[in-house]
């Protein structure tokens, strides 16, 4: 194992930024949704 902790912390903040992208992207689409629907309920 020659792997530092550096390497390891590296790594966790690549995962965490690439998984941050695709939860922004999900909960963004997904609220946009709600927002045409609840349009379309009111119109």
């Amino acid at each position: 194992m020659t792997t530092t902790t550096s390497e390891k912390k590296a790594a966790l903040l690549k995962w965490l930024k690439k998984v941050g992208v695709w939860g922004f992207l999900f909960f963004l689409v997904k609220g946009l949704i709600w927002l045409a629907v609840g349009y379309w309920a009111l119109k």
